[in-house]
């Protein structure tokens, strides 16, 4: 079995709460997390009056900012998308109370960070399983389905977009590709790299020059990828969780918004992503990466708009 395959027979044990303005739901993983508190998944739908679409929202790493981009959730409902904002493993309620939100994918080896971000995968089509199966949610399942993700939830979705297509279309806000220069040039990643130079990993990667080396066979090979399976055939395995790896298998088409001044994720790592997402088109932003959500009316006014054409290309 490959790490992104599960078992959909697991059952869900699904809660629900209603709460103001949206509905808590909590509902179990399909794999043991490293951490108690992450077994239960958290999805907060915000609820359209007149839905034509339903989508999957993803935030990025940290706690701090999923207040401010469930916001997009609200307002997307607001225009009629059916919105289920997920919370990753090892956040919020599915963390240790002392984390800051999303430890566990700061890590300098390949073997532990693949299992991390597909345990993240995993839930986003778990989230999908339930909504096709459970008959509470029977009255949104006509509706076209899409996932947006931020940062390192762009990364998920990403993946996520080239292994599971009951997606009709993706929108990637803020993210990139090819760990080579996130992990050596983002300033988030800064635990990463003092790992690398402390400990090394399976591969022998201890610095940016080892990590060119280790990796320049395999980044010629992305483009060309012919399966999902030939990605686990690549070396080191650092591109068993890259999204650069996946890009060729996005066909859905895909909105990417990209800042300026974004130093979080280099233009190389956006650019790089771009440019393998074969029916992708991007949008300009000029703001850094966290300034983006000055920006959020304009990312959202784009991303409906963009949504939108999408059901009135299929309609024609």
């Amino acid at each position: 079995m490959y790490i992104y395959e599960y078992d959909k027979t697991i059952p869900f044990n699904l809660k629900k709460e209603e709460k103001e303005g949206y509905t808590l739901l909590t509902f179990d993983t399909v794999y043991e997390p490293d951490i108690p508190e992450s077994k239960r998944i958290y999805v907060y739908q915000y609820h359209a009056q007149n839905p034509w679409m339903k989508m999957i929202f993803l935030h990025g790493i940290g706690n701090g900012h999923i207040p401010y981009l469930m916001w997009f959730g609200e307002h997307f409902a607001k225009e009629g998308i059916e919105t289920f904002f997920v919370i990753h493993p090892y956040h919020a309620e599915r963390a240790k109370p002392e984390w800051e939100g999303g430890e566990p994918f700061f890590h300098h080896s390949p073997a532990h960070c693949i299992v991390r971000f597909h345990q993240a995968i995993k839930d986003v089509r778990r989230t999908v399983d339930l909504l096709e199966s459970d008959e509470s949610f029977k009255h949104l399942r006509r509706l076209p389905l899409s996932v947006m993700g931020f940062s390192f939830g762009g990364m998920i979705t990403t993946m996520t977009l080239a292994l599971d297509k009951r997606f009709d279309a993706g929108v990637l806000a803020f993210t990139g590709g090819d760990w080579r220069w996130i992990n050596w040039y983002s300033p988030y990643v800064e635990p990463v790299r003092q790992g690398y130079a402390k400990y090394s990993n399976e591969w022998g990667c201890k610095n940016e020059q080892k990590c060119i080396e280790l990796r320049k066979e395999s980044r010629k090979k992305v483009h060309a990828l012919k399966s999902i399976e030939q990605i686990f055939e690549l070396k080191p395995t650092c591109f068993h969780y890259d999204p650069i790896s996946y890009a060729v298998f996005v066909n859905q088409p895909v909105l990417m918004f990209q800042g300026v001044f974004d130093k979080v994720i280099p233009s190389q790592a956006s650019n790089g992503l771009f440019r393998l997402l074969p029916n992708a088109k991007k949008v300009i932003v000029p703001s850094g990466h966290k300034s983006s959500y000055l920006f959020r009316r304009f990312i959202s006014r784009n991303t409906v708009k963009f949504l939108n054409n999408i059901i009135m290309e299929k309609a024609v």
